[in-house]
């Protein structure tokens, strides 16, 4: 789910071929034209059918951006989230934000910011440039505490926060679609964002209309074209002895939200839990590709992801 807009859609519908290794070791090309079963079930249906050597997909042409954050205290996240809502359901397609409840840790932020909490939208805007500031103004309106939106490269809006999350913390993960950010939605965010147990830990709302929308949903493997939002719930620590804090957090966090959800997830925000999980994420897809699992991987070679798990 990269950060860019919603005009372009997703990597899995841009998919135009891809070469594998099956689990028998044989070699595959696959495409709309060939193998069309096993391309179907790569765009969106994870690890479970092969070992991807390389691929070719319909980019599009992006040079720079206009994209960045925009910070308010977290006692607004109900308020903010109303807005964001209404909002980012009537923009042009080239303008998108993922909103969040956060810690700010420490740099790049500026020290009045450090160890505070906020909710927060981080933004990326690929259109007309000179349409910008008017697109742009009703963001200023709401005053944020903090906002840090300018052109630059796309490839650095994409690793903006890298520095913050490197490579070996402990991280707990729970997921879910949504069509709304009612009373109720919004009521949880706020009281889970006030207690946040770790600087690094938080939340995102992504969301997932516009080109996406648009495409069929037994297109992929992915049954919830017409969800709103892909919500993800972090915890996370560079300190092992963190693991409990941060995981009841995220899972109580996620308990309180499930109810007002669509069902599933996106599958890649997931961690291990339950069969159950993974049926109700792939929805009226799941028995399609249960189907193509035993005919390319019957014995369960793959098996170290969200698994679709073969018949006997």
């Amino acid at each position: 789910m990269g950060h860019l807009s919603r005009k372009y859609g997703l990597t899995i519908d841009n998919l135009l071929e891809a070469d594998m290794v099956l689990a028998d070791g044989s070699f595959v090309t696959v495409s709309a034209k060939q193998n069309a079963d096993l391309f179907w079930a790569i765009r969106g249906g994870g690890g479970n059918f092969g070992i991807v050597t390389s691929f070719k997909f319909q980019a599009h042409p992006v040079k720079t951006v206009f994209g960045g954050p925009t910070l308010w205290p977290i006692e607004k996240t109900k308020e903010i989230m109303e807005w964001y809502h209404n909002f980012i359901n009537n923009a042009p397609e080239e303008l998108n934000g993922f909103i969040a409840t956060m810690i700010i840790p420490g740099p790049p932020f500026p020290e009045h910011l450090h160890h505070k909490q906020f909710c927060g939208i981080v933004w990326c805007y690929v259109g007309d440039p000179a349409k910008f500031d008017e697109l742009f103004k009703p963001v200023l309106d709401l005053k944020p505490l903090f906002a840090h939106v300018g052109e630059m490269p796309y490839p650095s809006i994409q690793t903006l926060f890298d520095g913050l999350l490197p490579p070996g913390l402990q991280w707990y993960w729970r997921a879910d679609f949504f069509n709304e950010l009612g009373s109720e939605v919004r009521e949880q965010h706020l009281k889970f964002g006030s207690k946040i147990p770790t600087p690094l830990s938080q939340m995102h709302l992504y969301p997932i209309s516009g080109a996406a929308s648009r495409v069929a949903k037994d297109e992929t493997p992915w049954a919830y074209r017409g969800a709103k939002y892909a919500g993800v719930i972090v915890g996370v620590s560079p300190n092992p002895k963190d693991s409990d804090k941060i995981t009841k957090w995220c899972k109580d966090y996620w308990e309180a939200l499930h109810p007002y959800s669509s069902g599933g997830a996106y599958s890649n925000f997931m961690m291990d839990e339950g069969q159950e999980r993974v049926k109700a994420s792939y929805k009226h897809n799941y028995d399609r590709l249960v189907k193509i699992k035993n005919q390319y991987d019957p014995a369960n070679l793959f098996c170290v992801n969200q698994n679709i798990k073969p018949t006997h």
